[in-house]
Formats: C-alpha cells, sequence, structure tokens
C-alpha cells in the first residue's frame, strides 16, 4: 500500500470522505450530485461588501474548473449599493492560458435594473465545455453612474506571492461597453474579491 500511496498507509475512501462534507456545507446542505456547482470561495468567507467594481473597467476572478465542466452561468451578488443608471453589464469566462482568452460572454442587460444584495445571473451567449482541468477567469463588467457593490471578501493578499500564484482578484481594460475584450491584457491585482457561483 505505501508504494501506491507514498506515506498514507489508511483507507483512501475514508481519507477523503471530508470532500463530500465540505462540498454539502458550500451547498447549504444541496445535493453535490443534482447540480453542476463551482465557487471561487466558500460562502461563509464571503462576508464582506466589497464595493470591487469601477464602472467600464473589468474584474475578474480565478476560478478551478475540471474537464468535462459544462458552464452554462456567472452569478454574482451585490452588497449595499445597488447599480445606479447602468447602460452596460455582462459577464464573461476567460480561459486558463498565460494570457486568458474570452470563451464566452452573457448578453449585455444594459440598462436592466441591479437592487441591492441582489443576485444576478448572467447566461453565457454559449455554454463552455472545459476541456482541461485548471485555473480558469470569471469576469464581470458594469458601466454605470455608480456600479453596484459586491459580496465577498477583502484582502490585503490577493497578489501572487510566491511564482505560480494567481492574483486572487484583478481589473483590466478600460472605457468597456457592451463587448468583452479579447484577452485579460496587463491585469492589476486589487484587494477586493468578488464571489462567484459557476452553473
Amino acid at each position: 500500500m505505501t508504494a501506491v500511496m507514498g506515506r498514507y498507509v489508511g483507507i483512501v475512501r475514508d481519507e477523503l470522505s471530508y470532500a463530500s462534507d465540505v462540498v454539502r456545507q458550500e451547498l447549504g446542505g444541496a445535493d453535490p450530485g443534482a447540480a453542476f456547482y463551482r465557487c471561487n470561495m466558500p460562502r461563509l468567507l464571503a462576508a464582506a461588501d466589497t464595493g470591487a467594481l469601477t464602472t467600464q473597467v473589468m474584474t475578474s476572478v480565478p476560478i478551478y474548473l475540471r474537464k468535462g465542466d459544462v458552464v452554462t452561468s456567472l452569478t454574482f451578488r451585490s452588497g449595499a449599493t445597488a447599480a445606479s443608471a447602468p447602460t452596460n453589464q455582462w459577464a464573461a469566462l476567460y480561459s486558463s492560458a498565460a494570457t486568458p482568452a474570452l470563451l464566452s460572454q452573457s448578453a449585455d442587460a444594459t440598462t436592466a435594473a441591479w437592487g441591492a444584495t441582489t443576485n444576478k445571473a448572467f447566461a453565457l451567449a454559449s455554454p463552455v465545455t472545459i476541456t482541461a482541468d485548471g485555473w480558469y477567469w470569471a469576469a464581470l463588467m458594469v458601466k454605470a453612474t455608480t456600479p453596484p457593490s459586491l459580496v465577498g471578501v477583502s484582502t490585503t493578499a490577493a497578489a501572487g506571492i510566491v511564482t505560480g500564484e494567481k492574483n486572487l482578484a484583478q481589473t483590466s481594460g478600460s472605457a468597456l461597453t457592451g463587448t468583452a475584450p479579447a484577452t485579460i491584457a496587463t491585469p492589476t491585482a486589487v484587494a477586493t474579491v468578488p464571489l462567484v457561483i459557476v452553473t
């Protein structure tokens, strides 16, 4: 057994049993096999009103996806600040490449209301089937007189600390309107990390 499992000599199923418990906790008791679901952080940690958005600038966060996952929607939750006079709002999924490439974007929700403490699901124009395990990027952009604040966490360690670490959240682009950029170019790490749920 040690030749196969290294130093672990117990029953493998026992060692992995925590995984289903963690998933159930993340889903609030839901059956983890009932629907596809990925999240960039535990819901219990998403306790801050981050105010993460800047008008016409895209915010993106890394999320680990598995080969075979089919992504159809990205959901964000606003904080205490609602969107004021929005004109463009969309979400997008980017690849795991060194310079992440656009995989799919939602329709532009334009002037649709986004109230305070409200979930907003952005359905991707085309579902994305993940072809390899890796860190992908979920992005959001709102152009508004006042963009909504977002539920998430704030941290002073958002930028990668050691080689290979991803930014926990980053901004990129400027003067964006209805179309997501083709790539995430020259991103800047930010200390506010919004919660995103991928379904």
